[in-house]
């Protein structure tokens, strides 16, 4: 049987620190070694529909030319992961994480991702790649596609903030929140951090009862807070989430379609782009 495993999914990105640092707090709590993923994607075609479109004079020097130039980039590629991956995991060896595995992988940065967390407890990964790290309030385009198609919960990670000391839980009684609310009272990465429930909803006795209910079953190893606010969700939680210190967001990841989502947008991909601390999302 296959160790169970925190596995870190890192790239060239200034968010990789973070995962890092999320990925050891993550293995202390819950006892287990990391995974260090690092992904070279593929190329795609470009190269081969360019010299398609070159006469055939000067086809067969063009073809040996990219090659040449293709097998160049893929050493640099070769050699950047491998930097990448013992910075990460001298990182977190000096974290006091002991059990390290580096991975790099060639392929799908989603795809490999999928395929890798099978033996993950939990998959950490910073809130934007490399290519978008700078794009103020944008969330990675591959983000969304891992936690939708994740069986695992997904840490996401923000670019500064420091291990989590408080957990912001977002609840509405969905099936996705109650999944998250289960994982909230079982499990030792979260066991004893102080837990602030918001409901962002009207003042009416059916959302009492269920933040009671909540509340009870979180009531044994948790300092709780608890806050019923009508409002948009998006604007309750942040707010929330930036007067708390510490804070981890935790909710419920996409309990609608995407058909839906795109008419009327999604809470959890509104959040994850707006908020400055970690967010755990389960799906």
């Amino acid at each position: 049987m296959t160790l169970q495993n925190i596995l870190a999914c890192i790239d060239a990105s200034s968010y990789a620190n973070a995962v890092c640092d999320l990925a050891a707090w993550a293995a202390k709590r819950l006892e287990m070694p990391v995974e260090l993923l690092h992904v070279v994607q593929r190329k795609d075609a470009a190269s081969s529909a360019l010299a398609g479109a070159i006469g055939p004079g000067a086809k067969t020097d063009l073809v040996a030319e990219l090659a040449q130039l293709d097998a160049a980039d893929a050493r640099f590629q070769g050699e950047r992961s491998e930097i990448l991956l013992q910075a990460g995991e001298a990182r977190l060896r000096e974290s006091g994480i002991a059990e390290v595995r580096a991975l790099h992988r060639q392929g799908g940065i989603v795809e490999t991702i999928l395929e890798q967390e099978a033996d993950a407890r939990i998959v950490v990964i910073g809130k934007r790649g490399a290519s978008h790290e700078f794009a103020i309030d944008h969330v990675g385009s591959k983000i969304e596609r891992v936690v939708r198609a994740s069986n695992k919960p997904i840490l996401i990670a923000s670019r500064t903030a420091g291990p989590p000391e408080r957990i912001v839980f977002a609840y509405d009684a969905s099936p996705a929140a109650d999944r998250a609310l289960e994982r909230l009272v079982n499990s030792p990465l979260l066991a004893g951090l102080p837990v602030h429930i918001v409901m962002a909803d009207s003042e009416h006795v059916g959302h009492r009862i269920a933040l009671k209910s909540a509340t009870a079953q979180l009531s044994v190893g948790h300092a709780m807070t608890t806050t019923l606010q009508k409002g948009k969700p998006e604007q309750v939680i942040a707010d929330i989430v930036a007067a708390t210190p510490g804070a981890m967001l935790m909710m419920g990841a996409y309990g609608h379609s995407r058909l839906r989502s795109l008419i009327v947008g999604s809470t959890t991909t509104t959040m994850i782009r707006t908020v400055r601390t970690p967010v755990l999302l389960i799906r």
